[in-house]
């Protein structure tokens, strides 16, 4: 497994409850989707945010979080987080609202 399935359920845990939440295995590691929109996920060594870019600054002003670049190029309105920073409740949280403000604007899938 690519992922810290202790690190999956923290955010199982924190996202119980949302409706419109998926559970989708992608690129080694494990996304959670809402209403069809990549939400946040895991992956080997910490997890991943898709905060868009007006909260791009905002979460990285998050202690533990950083522009996220997979491929080597950085992803515009996505941070990529420390395994601390989604173990962190405070941390945790932010980062999730900052998600749910950007996903929840989108249109449904």
């Amino acid at each position: 497994m690519a992922y810290d399935e202790g690190l999956a359920e923290i955010l199982r845990d924190a996202l119980d409850g949302t409706p419109g939440i998926i559970e989708k295995k992608m690129f080694g590691g494990l996304c959670f989707m809402l209403d069809g929109h990549m939400l946040c996920g895991v992956h080997k060594g910490g997890g991943m945010f898709r905060v868009g870019k007006d909260n791009f600054d905002a979460a990285l002003a998050v202690e533990g979080a950083r522009p996220m670049d997979f491929t080597g190029r950085p992803m515009k309105g996505f941070v990529d987080v420390s395994d601390e920073a989604v173990a962190d409740d405070t941390r945790r949280a932010e980062l999730i609202a900052l998600a749910k403000g950007f996903v929840t604007a989108l249109p449904p899938k």
